[in-house]
């Protein structure tokens, strides 16, 4: 700023207000000679434009534009008591209906997972009951051999021969017609399905798979006669068909058609779950 000042006073010899104003470039105040117009020695005026603007530090906007930051205060609701406690018995009121579902649905699924396992039961007694009707004729036809080797010394003599017992004459299809079933019963009694049935309905099943068990045992017991010592002498052959014919009357034949009964009032009883 002082060089200009100093530089100003020199060559154009005017006051120092000239430092306000803004000193054109060396170029701008050479005079133009080919210019027709501008006299020799005339000093160019200088441009009043040309004088600095104080820029101001506040934007110029209109009254309207102007953007007035506001302090807007904060509302607080206020709750009573009320608000509180209708708010905390709709929570209760959730908690207990989640529960309420929770509880019928398990109820539901365990209802119809029950009476899944009992369909099971129903389908595996059917079974078993036709199994009986076709085991009691193949046990009768045993029992009518055993006869009629009973009355045929001949025939006697060929069932023992050489030390060796043939069953075949008397059981030709095995001691076993039929192999009863119990696995449907099982899986039920494994899934808790004791604690879910009444008293009597509990009693048939119980009794009727026992007796189911008990009539499978036939094979168990000609078996033992079957492989006893005293099957393979001659002189006892009357006593052993007369062993074998027991065991199928107290263990098969006697109680087939008790045992029916039995499946069938068990069927119906298991059916109104």
């Amino acid at each position: 700023m002082s060089f200009k000042f100093w530089f100003c006073l020199s060559l154009l010899k005017i006051n120092p207000i000239c430092m306000e104003k803004e000193i054109p470039e060396k170029s701008d105040m050479t005079p133009d000679i080919n210019s027709p117009q501008k006299e020799k020695g005339n000093v160019p005026t200088p441009d009043t434009n040309d004088k600095p603007q104080i820029e101001n530090p506040v934007s110029e906007t209109s009254g309207s534009e102007i953007s007035i930051e506001k302090h807007i205060p904060k509302v607080f609701t206020v709750r009573d008591w009320k608000e509180y406690v209708g708010e905390s018995l709709l929570i209760v009121f959730s908690v207990l209906l989640a529960l309420f579902l929770t509880e019928y649905f398990g109820k539901v699924h365990d209802k119809e997972n029950t009476r899944s396992l009992l369909k099971e039961v129903v389908q595996e007694l059917s079974e078993n009951r036709r199994s009986i009707q076709e085991m009691k004729q193949y046990n009768l036809l045993i029992l009518a051999n055993i006869d009629s080797a009973l009355a045929d010394k001949n025939r006697i003599a060929k069932i023992v021969s050489n030390d060796e017992f043939n069953l075949k004459i008397i059981i030709p299809e095995g001691a076993l017609y039929r192999y009863m079933k119990s696995e449907a019963w099982s899986v039920a009694k494994s899934n808790n399905i004791i604690q879910k049935l009444d008293f009597q309905t509990l009693a048939l099943l119980t009794r009727v798979y026992g007796d189911l068990d008990r009539m499978m045992k036939v094979e168990e017991e000609v078996a033992k006669v079957y492989f006893s010592r005293e099957s393979r002498d001659p002189r006892q052959v009357h006593a052993s068909l007369i062993l074998i014919r027991d065991i199928y009357h107290a263990w098969a034949v006697d109680r087939s058609d008790g045992l029916i009964q039995s499946i069938d009032s068990t069927i119906m009883k298991v059916k109104e779950y």
